[in-house]
């Protein structure tokens, strides 16, 4: 049990540049994909299909895609900033907002305004010579029985993530989620050059692979004391 909670503390999002001349092999594609199989899914429905991407041509025509950041990122992305080390580590949720440009975190910014001026942004920028990518589709058209908004659906979906992370970290191999290509542009464009049939949607992408450099970056979690309450709502 103390290895399955060591490597769950150990897990974390490889936002680092990985090594484009050290391929994830295909033993380790292997393990990460069976783990995907057994994820937990509403009614064993198994409603994904994943997309490996490992062909550099592919992999360089999805880099050329742009996109571009919404100002309704910018907003709920400030929300979720913490502007020191202090602030972070006494709040225990949310990221160091020096991760991102200056104009993302100035406060009462107009960021109507600052989304509009941005240029757009090749995706090769957030692939960062990742030599693999994972995406993970899903039929819209299906549901979890008596599922609002699928709820169910979107639970397993990610028990299908955490799955591959976990297995991931088990192998040394850097993960990064990137929600970019759930965009519309950007998806429109992945599904053109890897042919996707219109009645999926893309979920999410994983970039997989080793990383070339390790960022120390600050963890911070709440304590179960902080958000467990025994028996009704309040009580510790």
């Amino acid at each position: 049990m103390n290895g399955i909670l060591d490597l769950i503390r150990e897990r974390r999002s490889g936002r680092a540049r990985y090594d484009p001349k050290r391929p994830v092999t295909q033993h380790q594609l292997d393990q990460i994909l069976e783990a995907a199989s057994w994820a937990p899914t509403a009614h064993n429905m198994q409603n994904f299909e994943i997309i490996v991407v490992d062909d550099p041509a592919k992999l360089q025509a999805i880099g050329a895609i742009e996109s571009r950041t919404s100002a309704v990122f910018l907003r709920e992305n400030f929300q979720q900033l913490a502007f020191s080390e202090e602030e972070l580590r006494r709040r225990k949720t949310g990221v160091i907002a020096s991760m991102f440009p200056p104009s993302w975190r100035t406060p009462n910014a107009d960021f109507d305004a600052v989304a509009a001026a941005e240029k757009p942004v090749p995706l090769s920028h957030s692939l960062q010579n990742a030599p693999c990518l994972l995406l993970v589709l899903y039929d819209p058209r299906k549901r979890a029985p008596a599922s609002e908004g699928d709820v169910l659906g979107f639970i397993s979906l990610g028990c299908v993530m955490e799955n591959m992370w976990l297995t991931a970290q088990s192998l040394r191999l850097g993960l990064q989620i990137l929600s970019v290509f759930s965009g519309e542009s950007v998806e429109r464009e992945t599904r053109r050059i890897l042919n996707v049939p219109t009645y999926l949607k893309i979920a999410y992408a994983c970039r997989l692979g080793h990383p070339a450099e390790i960022h120390d970056t600050i963890r911070v979690r709440r304590a179960p004391d902080a958000f467990v309450h025994r028996n009704e709502y309040g009580h510790g």
